[in-house]
């Protein structure tokens, strides 16, 4: 057994317990969005636990009183049971599946946490028959090489979706997970309402407002559509929608590749992350803080713009992203910098505009 210290909350963990230190910065940022938006009995579903210390931080940090802890592995049960234990907080561990639990538990959530090895996909469904209207939903995908596209087919057969493998990659990751969970959610009549979208190291996190009724429903629905990017300029077209953008770039002719179907609409709500930033710097772990601080900052516009990507297409050397930034923000368009990609950027301004800064 190896014990291990994580801001409040100290956890054993056991052989064969998966547990990533890495990922403390995740869930200071998790328990900061949960504390943001608990009230008082609000109750939570850990449905991953492992170590049980997500479940206990929740506890500790985020005001949630009596968490559900459950994991399908013996041994992550024994764990998390004496974690809780040791933590000295009340809590419901059971040793079940989310299936199994789904397909029993005769009670509503107010927040689901999903954070897998793996792909969540086999988890949305059960989850949504756990929610109600104004559920908050976290769910982590790690397996990024599938969202990401480096594994067309396996993107194909779990998410239903052509994955993008450019730079846009982890954007196209992003808004194909919300997609997925978009089309399963409206099966029990919710859409959804992103709050706020994370891609770092080898996953992506996100954090959304399930909002019940046929109307939410179908404006999800009609929010999901297709992305393309030119193989030659690096321009991108996308839109709403259940038919892809063209085949080749209207711009120069050029082959385009075509992702989709992927959530189009917003990935964050700029008022609500405030309140995660002030609880984040509650919780005193300046990282996370920083971190969600760099996401509401991010102008909310699909896709970005690699800076020595379109330097490549152009045949020119090098420029500073940071310099292009300027530029445009000088002509009264909004640009700002990225989490997706170093050297790349964001903005309301077109492709054009784009080249022309790059070019000055």
């Amino acid at each position: 057994m190896m014990k291990m210290s994580e801001l409040s909350a100290e956890v054993e963990i056991g052989s064969g317990v998966f547990f990533n230190e890495k990922m403390r910065c995740l869930r200071s940022i998790s328990a900061a969005f949960v504390k943001s938006f608990a009230g008082k009995g609000s109750t939570l579903l850990d449905s991953t636990t492992a170590t049980g210390i997500r479940g206990i931080r929740y506890s500790l940090e985020s005001g949630i009183r009596n968490p559900v802890l459950i994991d399908m592995n013996k041994g992550a049960y024994s764990c998390a049971s004496a974690n809780v234990k040791s933590n000295r907080i009340d809590a419901d561990v059971r040793n079940v599946s989310m299936q199994e639990f789904a397909n029993t538990y005769e009670g509503r959530f107010d927040f689901i946490d999903i954070d897998p090895f793996g792909s969540p996909a086999p988890m949305i469904y059960d989850s949504l028959k756990l929610a109600k209207n104004g559920t908050m939903l976290m769910v982590t995908a790690t397996d990024t090489a599938v969202l990401f596209g480096a594994h067309r087919n396996a993107c194909i057969k779990i998410y239903g979706a052509e994955p993008l493998h450019t730079e846009l990659c982890k954007e196209a990751g992003t808004r194909i997970l919300l997609a997925y969970i978009t089309r399963n959610a409206s099966q029990f009549n919710f859409g959804i309402e992103p709050v706020m979208c994370i891609s770092d190291m080898h996953y992506v996190r996100v954090f959304l407002r399930l909002v019940h009724g046929a109307v939410p429903a179908v404006r999800s629905a009609r929010s999901s559509g297709f992305a393309g990017q030119c193989q030659s300029c690096r321009s991108f077209e996308y839109g709403n929608g259940i038919a892809p953008v063209g085949s080749k770039c209207a711009r120069c002719g050029g082959k385009m590749l075509l992702s989709g179907q992927m959530w189009m609409g917003l990935l964050s709500n700029r008022t609500a992350i405030a309140k995660v930033i002030k609880s984040a710097e509650g919780i005193n772990d300046p990282e996370a803080s920083e971190y969600v601080r760099r996401v509401s900052e991010e102008i909310d516009v699909p896709f970005l713009y690699s800076v020595p990507k379109l330097t490549k297409a152009l045949s020119m050397g090098s420029v500073s992203h940071k310099k292009v930034i300027l530029r445009i923000q000088e002509t009264g368009k909004m640009a700002t910098a990225t989490q997706y990609w170093k050297d790349s950027l964001k903005t309301d301004a077109g492709y054009d505009d784009v080249i022309a800064a790059i070019k000055t």
